[in-house]
């Protein structure tokens, strides 16, 4: 059997799936097949490894192999990597890149050393399918001096899965289409894809840049940071753009559902959380149909995305560029591809 575990900070999802008897069978066509899933949220984050822990202790099977996803893998980590105690260290060192996301990831890893005792373990990289963006997409204008700073896109895995799915929908090959992709969820990125390759996507050297996001600011200002810091300190300003701002900082809530219910209800703060949110992306949109010379695929997924259609009709509302272009909604499988990708190595 392969396990498949996605820890984020506030949510576990894990698969398991049927284990082929040859890595060929998935190339082959051959689809691998859910055994067992689960998906729980975790609201107390410092109880997370306990949870963890009782969760991945109901499955009874075997497991032969284990896949985890991983946001951040920095210069050195962009493939799938089999885990051993060294490069296991060294995403510990650059977990601060992704702090809502890598320390989970890793202490996924490790919960799985614990209950799985020498089951071998691969790690998968959101940042992966970002490696084909252009230099001139990836690079950021500072000066050599500044350190060695580049954009890496990240929920790659997810704009990958849904963007292959879209051109099975549709029935053309990917490798014809120009497609851009809205991964909304507590997280949330919007990528150009083009002829099956990623070209720009909106996430960049941390998962903290582009569109306004649950907690996360977005892009803003690198002067309004300056002040930030000077006021709390570098610490307390990488809290507060990570975990205080985005939505939550405008009306104080993080779950998206009940922002839309305060919504209905008339409330100023969320109805502007809203349409800022709503706003950010449509800019997004604007401007990779630009670089795109078009667009045949609009999809969006992640919870928020893929969930209420009010969010969709928002965004796509006065987007008259989009009058010749499929809008989809489609839900994300991570974990199949992570599967698929580990069964090959």
């Amino acid at each position: 059997m392969i396990l498949v575990l996605n820890c984020g900070s506030q949510s576990i999802k894990w698969k398991l799936f049927d284990l082929p008897v040859r890595s060929s069978q998935v190339k082959g066509g051959n689809k691998l097949k859910v055994v067992q899933q689960s998906r729980r949220d975790v609201l107390d984050s410092d109880n997370f490894e306990n949870i963890l822990m009782r969760e991945l202790s109901r499955i009874g099977e075997e497991i032969n192999l284990i896949g985890h996803r991983v946001v951040h893998g920095g210069m050195n980590f962009i493939k799938p990597l089999k885990i051993t105690v060294e490069n296991l260290q060294e995403l510990e060192k650059i977990g601060h890149l992704a702090p809502l996301h890598n320390p989970y990831n890793i202490l996924g890893i490790k919960v799985c050393r614990k209950i799985f005792k020498n089951v071998e373990q691969v790690a998968v990289f959101d940042t992966e399918f970002f490696v084909s963006l252009p230099e001139y997409a990836f690079t950021y204008a500072l000066p050599e001096s500044a350190g060695n700073f580049r954009k890496y896109g990240f929920q790659g895995i997810s704009h990958k899965y849904v963007a292959k799915k879209a051109a099975e929908k549709l029935k053309k090959p990917l490798s014809e289409l120009k497609i851009i992709t809205c991964h909304l969820g507590g997280g949330a990125s919007v990528s150009a894809i083009k002829n099956g390759k990623a070209i720009d996507t909106s996430m960049g050297y941390t998962p903290l840049e582009g569109v306004v996001m649950m907690t996360r600011s977005g892009s803003i200002d690198p002067g309004i940071i300056f002040e930030i810091v000077k006021q709390f300190g570098v610490e307390g300003a990488e809290k507060l753009l990570n975990e205080d701002s985005g939505i939550k900082g405008i009306c104080g809530e993080s779950d998206f559902l009940k922002v839309l219910e305060k919504v209905k209800q008339s409330d100023r703060r969320a109805k502007l959380a809203f349409d800022i949110f709503c706003y950010s992306i449509k800019k997004y949109i604007g401007a990779y149909f630009a670089i795109l010379g078009g667009c045949d695929v609009l999809i969006f997924t992640g919870s928020v995305g893929a969930g209420n259609p009010k969010t969709r009709n928002a965004i796509c509302k006065d987007l008259n560029i989009l009058k010749k272009t499929k809008v989809l909604a489609i839900e994300t499988d991570e974990e199949i591809i992570i599967a698929e990708k580990i069964i090959k190595l």
